[in-house]
Formats: structure tokens, C-alpha cells, sequence
């Protein structure tokens, strides 16, 4: 996929390296506490050194015990700089799109925010955390996205390759658009008066399967603009399988069971994934409409 020359984003927030309420700073060393409880008040020190350290001060530089960058961790470190600068230009290109799509309706369309972090962060809808994946945030209208999930894509689930890393983002802008236009909320109120744990599960599903297609629409505009050729399609279609219901339940406890799916199966986010792709109307991503969502 071709990215370098497509403008940036600016409305991606880079909380990486920053501690968060869930993670706190430095560590207590031990030889600094050993050393305190030997002194009159050193319990009540150690409290107010605790307390510090869950708001982040890093206690390793008391004792010059500071981390020396390996080579490895250097290089890591460039290639996470890469995928940051490559998320914001795809940021930027779902802003391109959907700006256009909402102006073609006689609507304004209102950019999220990316927000790159690192193991957790604070966010609006609760902590958020690298195992939960790259998530949409209504309440804030920000995307969390942990870069380490990229070589999860890559090393565990099967995917990978950057069109297939915009693929993950554009989904998740996806949630961003039903959330402006209320299909989120209705899709809410039809939870809550669900029958059934089943019933609310396979709504959303339709959710999900949309923003699939949601993802589709901007891949077919990226490529209109001759960014991406056939084996970058491939690879988007690739992830979208491997993160099926079905092919993560069984990678995880050997078997499926359909009626606790949440995100389609895996060639229900291939299908809609290639609806939008291929149409690249939204009225073809009315999820909720469908009779059938294979």
C-alpha cells in the first residue's frame, strides 16, 4: 500500500509511554524501601512514596537504576514510530472520505480522535487495555488503538500487512459514523428491550458486520486513488477472517458456539467487507435490514 506521500492527521493524541491510572509509574525499589524502614518515620515515607508512584514518578532514577536502550529496543521502537505516522495517515483518509459522503448528504461530518497508547489508558467508557484490541469510544468519540496489536495481527491471528492495519482502523472510524448518524443508539434501546442474552448478541453482530462494510467503502475509495493493488486486498480480507467469532473461539477453546458471537463469523466479515468495498454506497450496508447476513 501506498501512504508516504498522503497527508497526516491531526487529530491523533500519542499517549505512548505515558503511565495511566491502571499502570502508575516506577516501582518501589527494594533496596529504597529496606534503607527507609531502618529511619523513624520511614513506614509513613514509604505510604507517600507509594502513593507518587501510582501517579507515575519513576523511582528508578533514585537510584540510578535508569534503562539503557538495547539495539533491539531501538529498532522496535523506529518501527512503532513507522506504524504511528502510517495510522495517522490512514486517520487522515477516512477524514478525506467520510467528510466527502457526509457533504454529498447535505451533512457535517466530525472527525474522531485517534489516540495511540501503550498496555492502558484512561478513556471515557472505562480503562482500556492492549488485550482489549482497538476499540471505539462513543462517549468521547475517540478511537484506542495499543501499536503492539499490529504484530498481534501479524503473529497470532494470521493477518497483517498495512492495508489490513487500515482495515482495523477504518472499522472502528466505522462505529464512529453510526454513532453520528444514531445507529448505535437505536441498536442500544434494541438491546435493552432484547428477549435474550442471544437476541442482543446477534444485534451486535449487525453492528459489527457494518462497520465491516463501513471499512470496505473506504477501501475502495484508497484504491480508486491506486493505493493498493490485489495482494493488499487480499491481506485486508485475510484479517478481516481470522478476527471471525467463530475462527477466535475455536484458536482459543477448540470449538464455536454461535449464539455468544458478537462480531460475525468469519466469512460474514469477509462478505460485508466486500459489499462495501465493491458498491461503495452505504445504503448497501444496512446490516439491519438484510434477511441474511451471509
Amino acid at each position: 500500500m501506498r501512504w508516504n506521500d498522503r497527508r497526516r492527521s491531526n487529530n491523533v493524541e500519542d499517549r505512548r509511554g505515558q503511565p495511566s491510572s491502571a499502570s502508575g509509574g516506577g516501582n518501589l525499589p527494594l533496596g529504597l524501601i529496606a534503607l527507609l524502614l531502618r529511619t523513624k518515620y520511614g513506614f509513613v515515607i514509604i505510604i507517600i512514596l507509594v502513593i507518587a508512584s501510582f501517579m507515575g514518578f519513576d523511582f528508578n532514577s533514585l537510584t540510578g537504576q535508569t534503562s539503557q536502550p538495547t539495539q533491539n529496543s531501538q529498532q522496535q521502537s523506529a518501527l512503532y514510530n513507522e506504524a504511528a505516522d502510517f495510522s495517522s495517515v490512514v486517520l487522515a483518509s477516512t477524514e478525506d472520505f467520510w467528510q466527502g459522503m457526509f457533504a454529498k448528504a447535505g451533512e457535517q461530518y466530525r472527525d474522531p480522535k485517534l489516540v495511540l497508547y501503550t498496555n492502558s489508558t484512561t478513556t471515557q467508557c472505562g480503562t482500556g487495555t492492549k488485550m482489549m484490541g482497538p476499540f471505539y469510544c462513543p462517549a468521547d468519540q475517540k478511537i484506542y488503538l495499543d501499536l503492539s496489536f499490529y504484530n498481534e495481527m501479524k503473529n497470532s491471528l494470521g493477518g497483517g500487512g498495512e492495508f489490513a492495519q487500515g482495515y482495523v482502523i477504518s472499522h472502528e472510524v466505522g462505529h464512529h459514523v453510526q454513532h453520528l448518524l444514531g445507529i448505535t443508539t437505536q441498536m442500544r434501546e434494541k438491546q435493552q428491550m432484547a428477549r435474550s442474552k442471544v437476541e442482543a448478541n446477534r444485534l451486535s453482530v449487525r453492528l459489527e458486520l457494518q462497520a465491516d462494510c463501513f471499512a470496505g467503502m473506504w477501501g475502495r475509495f484508497i484504491a480508486g486513488e491506486g493505493r493498493v493493488d490485489e495482494a493488499d486486498l487480499l491481506t485486508a480480507i485475510k484479517t478481516a477472517q481470522a478476527i471471525g467469532d467463530d475462527r477466535l473461539q475455536r484458536q482459543q477453546q477448540g470449538y464455536a458456539v454461535p449464539d455468544s458471537f458478537t462480531h460475525g463469523t468469519a466469512e460474514q466479515r469477509k462478505t460485508w467487507f466486500m459489499r462495501g468495498y465493491n458498491s461503495g454506497d452505504i445504503k448497501s450496508c444496512d446490516t439491519f435490514a438484510s434477511s441474511s447476513l451471509n
